[in-house]
């Protein structure tokens, strides 16, 4: 398939001077730059990082918003028909599944794919129904506790372990390299300087977390096993992963126990959603509570690596690593 690049170099002509007295702007925009539109914060990060300057990237979850319950307006169905490239996680956001199989986007890419996925443990897929019972694993109960929440089997927060964005940002840099071969070097070694970085991110987190008091930290938003698998660590979660379910009374006895017998500080909790649940028990318990970030999305000035330098600082702090 020939790229939109090839289709409109003869009608902007094909040299310098001719650029310069049309004003041809490039096949994509008004800047010549290849439409990406990513679902969620961390696909936009690493799209942003492996286009550089020869992209534009738009995210469809905007700044602030909880990803999980993402619904998207016909008119960013739409977007995707016409991006050169969309960057989204199946099995993560449904109503972001269902316009990338309305919309037929000619170039995907499907980070499930690209990267290695895990099933959820069975701690991770406990979880609390809108009646507040407790689901445990299971066919029937499964299936229930995901309602809204349908990740399937496969826990989706990969991103926390930087070793396995590496693979997705390889994949990126592919598409964009058959959508604008002139920027293949450039893409191949954007892939490559994301690599690296989140090489040495690993590093600082596999040298922080090596030696620590404690190795079981308690979170509201299931949203770190990656994290925990990659360095060692245990996370015990409050409500499963579902960020805005209320835990069960026996769940929060459970918890209390947890707490206790593996002398744990810091009941953590994330930027985007109420701290309320965290907040309260960490007060009736006589601990902690503190930000633990999913990485879902940022604000300000905020990117990929401060937020998981500061993720790191805050493990460091509430497990007593030296």
């Amino acid at each position: 398939m020939l790229s939109r690049r090839g289709l409109l170099a003869p009608t902007c002509g094909l040299t310098l001077a001719a650029l310069a007295l049309t004003g041809c702007a490039g096949p994509e925009g008004s800047d010549g730059r290849l439409s990406v539109s990513a679902s969620f914060y961390p696909l936009q990060f690493v799209a942003q990082e492996v286009g550089g300057d020869r992209v534009d990237v738009s995210s469809l979850t905007p700044p602030g918003a909880e990803p999980h319950d993402l619904e998207l307006s016909p008119s960013q169905v739409s977007s995707l028909r016409s991006a050169d490239l969309v960057v989204y996680l199946s099995g993560f956001q449904p109503s972001v599944d269902e316009a990338v199989e309305s919309a037929g986007p000619a170039h995907v890419v499907d980070a499930a794919d690209a990267t290695t996925l895990v099933p959820f443990s069975e701690e991770n897929v406990e979880e609390v129904d809108e009646h507040g019972h407790e689901a445990h694993a299971g066919e029937d109960e499964h299936d229930h506790a995901h309602d809204g929440h349908d990740h399937g089997d496969l826990d989706p927060h990969f991103w926390l372990d930087p070793t396995l964005l590496a693979p997705v940002a390889q994949a990126v840099a592919a598409q964009l390299s058959e959508l604008d071969p002139d920027g293949a070097a450039e893409f191949e070694a954007n892939a490559a300087a994301l690599a690296s970085r989140l090489g040495e991110l690993d590093t600082a987190f596999e040298e922080g977390l090596a030696a620590c008091e404690r190795r079981v930290f308690v979170t509201t938003h299931t949203a770190f096993g990656y994290l925990a698998d990659r360095y060692g660590l245990e996370e015990v979660g409050i409500s499963g992963i579902d960020p805005e379910a209320e835990p069960s009374p026996a769940r929060l006895v459970e918890i209390h126990d947890v707490v206790e017998r593996e002398g744990v500080t810091t009941i953590f909790f994330e930027a985007l959603v109420s701290p309320k649940v965290a907040q309260t028990l960490a007060t009736d318990l006589g601990i902690e509570s503190a930000v633990l970030d999913p990485l879902e999305g940022v604000s300000g000035s905020q990117t990929y690596f401060s937020v998981a330098e500061d993720n790191l600082q805050a493990l460091q702090t509430a497990l007593g690593c030296s």
